[in-house]
């Protein structure tokens, strides 16, 4: 039986202690027990937020606490800028298109670092702008953005909220909420959180809610004042996910125990390592800003990545992903999330080596795997 192994910047390998707290009997919603369980995800979800603000659970994917981060902030024909330099920046301009809103588009080339002179001139010309719309890993180039500086530079304007995705990096590199003056942090379960998909969580500053109190936008479901008026009883408006919450409790108690800065030092070990070793294939980085929650890199020429994608599954029960939309099957990504340990990374390097050497490209597989190894065990 072939064993299959995720290394898709999500989802994400699964911890077995999480999986089997989610095999337990389903219970009510509006229990004691589970709102005692919910008490307990609420205070540790702060935690991996790195802020004293409320956190909120969605059923839904990242993208739903995205769509909530609009619906809620803004009204139609508001100001926004979006910064777009990969899928997930475009998701951030349809979105705020398709409510109405005014958007002032910062298209930026996927994978080059993003110049901070570029934000502050557009909202030194827009005053008025009412958000910003950044990513923390722009998954679909593996880039990261300084969202620290981006809060330093949106919060000297009062009026203006920075709105950061953070679904494919959230636990997996430092993203600390208060202190980046972050208004609004939105991530989804199936990635660092190490959970299937079914989950969302938004956090948002007291600037924020300022904005919440006077939006126009129409919602129901993603209302969040529906969220807040019954948070402070640990319970939801909705039905809500049991099993995932019932499991979340439990990849949160694994990230407490092992603590965050531990955890972010590990994902970077890990991403350093996968680039050392992919540099040493003769493969080049996409990304000039690499993050440490998913590599992006450029494919030889000749070879088709959507078809190197497809036979490493295949044959080997190795999940990597390709590229998208412009980049599609000219790039692969390995993503460093969650439940990893060092022999995952020397496990994706063989799995992505042995897919090049049969489709003809000659790879020095033991000198990357030895460049991967002093890098995680030096």
């Amino acid at each position: 039986m072939k064993r299959h192994r995720l290394f898709t910047p999500g989802p994400t390998t699964v911890p077995e202690s999480v999986l089997l707290e989610m095999a337990q009997p389903v219970i009510h919603h509006r229990t004691e027990e589970f709102i005692a369980i919910a008490s307990e995800v609420f205070q540790n979800l702060k935690y991996v937020f790195q802020t004293e603000n409320d956190v909120f659970i969605l059923a839904s994917s990242g993208t739903g606490a995205m769509e909530a981060a609009v619906v809620n902030l803004l009204s139609p024909g508001d100001k926004v800028i979006a910064i777009s330099a990969g899928k997930f920046g475009e998701r951030w301009v349809s979105l705020t298109k398709a409510y109405g809103c005014q958007v002032k588009v910062l298209e930026w080339e996927w994978g080059k670092h993003f110049a901070m002179d570029v934000l502050t001139e557009s909202l030194e010309k827009e005053p008025q702008t009412k958000a910003v719309f950044s990513t923390l890993c722009e998954t679909s180039t593996g880039t990261a953005f300084d969202v620290e500086q981006m809060g330093k530079i949106v919060s000297r304007y009062k009026e203006t909220v920075l709105v950061v995705d953070a679904i494919s990096s959230l636990g997996a590199v430092p993203c600390k909420t208060d202190e980046w003056q972050l208004d609004v942090v939105v991530t989804g379960s199936q990635k660092a959180l190490m959970l299937p998909p079914g989950l969302s969580f938004i956090s948002l500053s007291p600037r924020a809610w300022s904005l919440v109190e006077n939006s126009r936008m129409p919602k129901f479901y993603f209302d969040l004042r529906k969220y807040k008026k019954v948070l402070e009883k640990n319970d939801f408006p909705f039905t809500m996910a049991v099993s995932l919450v019932v499991g979340l409790r439990q990849s949160l108690d694994l990230i407490r125990e092992k603590g965050l800065e531990k955890i972010w030092q590990e994902h970077s070990l890990r991403a350093e390592a996968t680039r050392q070793a992919l540099k040493s294939m003769g493969l080049k980085l996409f990304s000039e800003s690499p993050s440490d929650a998913v590599t992006a890199v450029w494919l030889p020429e000749g070879i088709d990545g959507e078809k190197l994608v497809r036979e490493v599954r295949k044959k080997y029960g190795i999940s990597i992903a390709g590229g998208q939309d412009q980049v599609k099957g000219k790039i692969v990504r390995i993503s460093h999330l969650g439940w990893q340990d060092e022999f995952d990374v020397l496990t994706a390097i063989e799995a992505l080596a042995t897919g090049l050497l049969q489709m003809g490209w000659q790879v020095p597989v033991g000198e990357a795997v030895d460049r991967a190894c002093r890098v995680l065990f030096s």
